[in-house]
C-alpha cells in the first residue's frame, strides 16, 4: 500500500492487542512510526512492537493508565523524547460493561467515565502542543452505543456519546491547526462467534458483523484524507444503525 504516512508519528492508547492492535498495524503499513500504550498487556504490548518494527517503522510501548493525569503526561513526552514528534493521536483506550440500568453503582458509572471521555480528554490536551506544531490530527474511537440507546448498557452508551461530543468540540476549538474525528464501531467481533453474535450479523444490512480491520480502514481514512474533514462522526456499522 501506499505510504502515505512515512515521517510521521502516531499514538495509538490501548493498542496491544484487539481493534487497538489492528489499527496501529494498519498505521504502521501506511509508514508511520508508532507508539501504543497499555495498561495490564505487558506480554501482547511488546509482540505488537515487534510486528510494528517488522513492517519497517519505529515502534515503542509505554504503560499508561489514561484515566491518571501524571500517567498521561510521561506518555505523551516519553513518545515524543523517542520518536521526535507526535502528529496523530488515536484515542482507541475504552471499556465495555453491561449492567441493568437500575443496577448501575456509582463506581461503575464513574469507571467507565474515566476511561471512555476521561481519558481521550486528558490525552488530547497532553498531546495538544505537540499537534499543534506539527499540524497534526486526533481520531478518537466512539460506539454505535453512543448513537443509539442500548437499555443494559446506559453507562457505555452515555460514555460514548459524550465522546463524541468533546471529539466534536476538540475539533471547533483547535482548529485550524488539529483536525479531530471520530470513528463508531457498531458490533465487531473477532475469531469464532456464537449464536448470539449471527443475530447481529443477520440484522446488518451487508450481512455481517464488523472486524478491527474495518475499523482501522476508516481510521486511515482520517488519517490520510483532506485535513478539511474535521468534527466528522464515522458509523462503521455495516449499515447496524440505520
Amino acid at each position: 500500500m501506499d505510504r502515505l504516512l512515512t515521517g510521521k508519528t502516531v499514538l495509538v492508547t490501548g493498542a496491544a492487542r484487539r481493534i487497538g492492535r489492528a489499527i496501529a498495524l494498519k498505521l504502521a503499513e501506511a509508514g508511520a512510526d508508532v507508539a501504543i500504550t497499555y495498561r495490564g498487556s505487558h506480554d501482547e504490548a511488546a509482540a505488537t512492537v515487534r510486528d510494528l518494527v517488522a513492517l519497517g517503522v519505529q515502534a515503542s510501548a509505554m504503560q499508561c493508565d489514561v484515566a491518571d493525569p501524571a500517567s498521561v503526561r510521561n506518555a505523551v513526552a516519553e513518545t515524543v523524547a523517542v520518536h521526535g514528534r507526535l502528529d496523530l493521536l488515536v484515542n482507541n483506550a475504552g471499556v465495555f460493561a453491561s449492567e441493568a440500568l437500575e443496577s448501575i453503582t456509582a463506581d461503575q458509572w464513574d469507571a467507565m467515565f474515566a476511561t471512555n471521555t476521561r481519558g481521550p480528554f486528558l490525552m488530547a490536551q497532553a498531546a495538544h502542543p505537540y499537534l499543534k506544531a506539527a499540524y497534526g490530527r486526533i481520531v478518537n474511537i466512539g460506539s454505535l452505543g453512543g448513537i443509539q440507546p442500548w437499555a443494559t448498557h446506559a453507562h457505555y452508551c452515555t460514555s460514548k456519546a459524550a465522546l463524541h461530543m468533546l471529539s466534536q468540540t476538540m475539533a471547533k476549538a483547535w482548529a485550524p491547526e488539529i483536525s479531530v474525528n471520530c470513528v463508531a464501531p457498531g458490533m465487531i467481533v473477532q475469531g469464532e462467534v456464537g449464536a448470539a453474535y449471527q443475530h447481529f450479523a443477520d440484522r446488518t444490512p451487508m450481512k455481517r458483523n464488523g472486524t478491527a480491520a474495518d475499523v482501522a480502514e476508516a481510521v486511515l481514512f482520517f488519517a490520510t484524507g483532506p485535513r478539511f474533514i474535521t468534527g466528522q462522526l464515522l458509523a462503521v456499522d455495516g449499515g447496524l444503525g440505520l
